[in-house]
C-alpha cells in the first residue's frame, strides 16, 4: 500500500475509530513555521505527538499559533513537560491530561512526558509523547518510565510516540518495540522510514507505538502524500514526521 492509500479518519458502525496519528520533532519552531503547518495540515491528523515544542518565552502562544495554522488545538504539554506536547483535532474529546517531568541527570537536558486520556468515536485511549535522552543509560530508563506512564493511565489501549534518539537496534527502542507494536515495522509504507536528518535521512529515530489491541493500518514518512512537498519537509524542521493510520477498538 502506498502512502496515498492511507485510510482517512472515520468512526465505524461498531464504535471503533480509525485515526491518523502524527509524530513530529519540530525543533522548537526554529525553522519555517508555515512550512511545518502545511505539512501537518496535509497529513490530516487527529492526534499530533510533538517533540521539542517551544519551552521558553511565550511558549504557550507559539504552540497555540502553530496549532491554529494546522487546524488543530493544543491538548497538553510544552514547557511543563520539558518539550513533548500533544495537539488534536476537534474530533477528539479530552478526558484528562498530565505533564510529567522525568528525573534530571546533572549536566543533561531535562526530559518529560505529555500524557492524556481521550475519546474518539466509541474508542478510549491513553497517549504519551516523549523525547528520549542522548545518553544511552538514561534513554533506556526513560523508555521504561514512558511505558510505565502509559500503563498507569488506566485505559485498555494506548499510543506512545517518540523521538527515541536511537535506531531500532538500540536498547531503548527495543524496549518500546518489545512491549508495544512498532507501527512502521507492522505495516510499513514508503521505503525505509528514516526520519533524520530531514535533508538526507539515513536514521529511523522517530516512531509511533501502539498497544497490542490497536490495529495498525499503515505507517511511514508521508512522502508523496498530496500537499506534502519535499521542500516543506526540509524547511519545516530537521526531522521528518511519521504518520500512522490506526483502528482503535471501541471502549
Amino acid at each position: 500500500m502506498a502512502m496515498t492509500d492511507l485510510p482517512n479518519s472515520r468512526t465505524e458502525d461498531d464504535g471503533s475509530a480509525v485515526v491518523r496519528v502524527l509524530s513530529y520533532n519540530i525543533r522548537s519552531l526554529r525553522d519555517d513555521e508555515d512550512a511545518l503547518a502545511r505539512v501537518i495540515r496535509a497529513c490530516a491528523p487527529d492526534l499530533v505527538f510533538v517533540q521539542e515544542a517551544p519551552r521558553f518565552f511565550r511558549w504557550r502562544k507559539h504552540a497555540a499559533r502553530l496549532a491554529s495554522k494546522a487546524d488543530l488545538v493544543v491538548l497538553g504539554g510544552g514547557a511543563t513537560a520539558a518539550g513533548p506536547a500533544l495537539l488534536c483535532s476537534l474530533r477528539v474529546f479530552v478526558e484528562r491530561t498530565e505533564d510529567v517531568l522525568l528525573p534530571l541527570t546533572p549536566g543533561l537536558h531535562r526530559r518529560g512526558l505529555a500524557t492524556a486520556v481521550v475519546r474518539i468515536g466509541g474508542a478510549r485511549v491513553g497517549l504519551v509523547s516523549t523525547h528520549l535522552s542522548l545518553a544511552r543509560e538514561e534513554r533506556y530508563a526513560q523508555a521504561g518510565a514512558a511505558l510505565d506512564a502509559l500503563r498507569g493511565l488506566g485505559v485498555p489501549h494506548g499510543l506512545l510516540a517518540a523521538d527515541v534518539n536511537e535506531e531500532p537496534s538500540g536498547a531503548a527502542f527495543g524496549l518500546l518495540a518489545g512491549s508495544l507494536q512498532d507501527a512502521f515495522a507492522v505495516a510499513p509504507l514508503g521505503g525505509a522510514g528514516d526520519t533524520f536528518p530531514a535533508v538526507a535521512p539515513g536514521r529511523r529515530l522517530d516512531a509511533v507505538f501502539a498497544t497490542k489491541g490497536v490495529e495498525v493500518l499503515g505507517c511511514g514518512v508521508p512522502l508523496g502524500l498530496p500537499g506534502v512537498s519535499p521542500g516543506d519537509l526540509v524547511a519545516a524542521t530537521d526531522h521528518l514526521p511519521v504518520l500512522a493510520a490506526l483502528r482503535l477498538p471501541a471502549a
